[in-house]
């Protein structure tokens, strides 16, 4: 039978000898963009994370492998076949594994795979949360409850702006999940600066983050962190802008009768396209900004472990 699990050369050999890797999901490439600029900017985030510094080790199932390191050929393929590729999270991980199918990791499938390759920093755009009315529905993503069991830090502009934002805080505050913000006191909200709500602690250097880093993996604490970056100013969208175009989504969603895994994706492509491409142009630079935050954090922590 052959193996469930590749890590490429170029990875293991970063990670046997303490070089800084930054893992990246690839929902992003299959359900997050069209095509090409999925694939472009997927190359264009692993070159930019090389310039910083750092190996990228973009995750995904190719052929019923779980993947940590795609080549390019395999991140074209994703791009290419985009959403008839399956949306991979924790619970689907055996069964597209077993198929020998091809899948895209969102943040909960490839925080695993970052367990199993021993990587501490994945950068991604936004996690998922607690949907909208999820009080009722309960539709509540996986993302919460691997940050929950899973150490691995999440480095994101915060969580989905189609989200409920004060309901994932909740909830990642039940599960003793710390939120920092970067530089800010604000939980950011993808596509703008601020939600409204707080984060837990506010820490202003890569240096502090991976402080915070070790010091729990000292300790002994099970769970994730997540590093909340907002977008930069110049690429931030206007918040009333983006809040009509998402609740016009939203309604169109629940009269098509869109739920579970479908939800976000289709969410997101309706806002693009209200949006006139502008929140494409914001997604792609928020994933740049947050993979030159991990590289900073992912070379301070191979400093601290080095130290050691």
């Amino acid at each position: 039978m052959k193996q469930s699990f590749y890590i490429s050369s170029e990875v293991k050999e970063a990670i046997d000898n303490n070089r800084p890797v930054v893992a990246l999901e690839s929902t992003i490439i299959s359900h997050g963009m069209p095509y090409p600029q999925n694939v472009e900017t997927a190359l264009a985030v692993e070159n930019y994370a090389r310039s910083n510094g750092c190996v990228p080790a973009t995750v995904a199932i190719i052929d019923g492998v779980l993947t940590v390191g795609c080549t390019k050929e395999q991140i074209e393929l994703l791009g290419k076949l985009g959403t008839s590729v399956t949306k991979t999270s924790r619970r689907d991980l055996p069964i597209v594994i077993a198929e020998g199918k091809n899948g895209a990791t969102t943040v909960a499938g490839t925080m695993y795979a970052c367990k199993l390759a021993g990587i501490d920093i994945f950068a991604t755009g936004g996690i998922g949360g607690a949907h909208r009315h999820s009080e009722i529905t309960m539709d509540i993503s996986a993302d919460l409850d691997e940050l929950q069991q899973t150490d691995v830090t999440v480095v994101c502009a915060g969580a989905k702006s189609i989200l409920d934002i004060g309901l994932t805080l909740e909830c990642l505050e039940t599960r003793g999940v710390p939120v920092i913000g970067y530089r800010t006191e604000d939980m950011p909200a993808f596509y703008t600066q601020k939600s409204g709500y707080k984060v837990d602690y506010r820490l202003d250097t890569p240096e502090q983050i991976a402080k915070a880093i070790w010091a729990k993996k000292q300790l002994g604490l099970s769970g994730g962190m997540i590093v909340a970056n907002a977008i930069a100013d110049e690429y931030a969208l206007d918040e009333d802008f983006v809040n009509g175009a998402i609740q016009t989504a939203l309604e169109r969603a629940d009269e098509l009768g869109i739920k579970g895994k479908k939800i976000t994706p289709f969410l997101l492509n309706e806002v693009q396209l209200m949006t006139g491409g502008a929140s494409l142009k914001a997604n792609i630079q928020l994933v740049m900004g947050n993979v030159r935050l991990a590289c900073e954090i992912a070379r301070a922590l191979c400093k601290l472990r080095g130290q050691q």
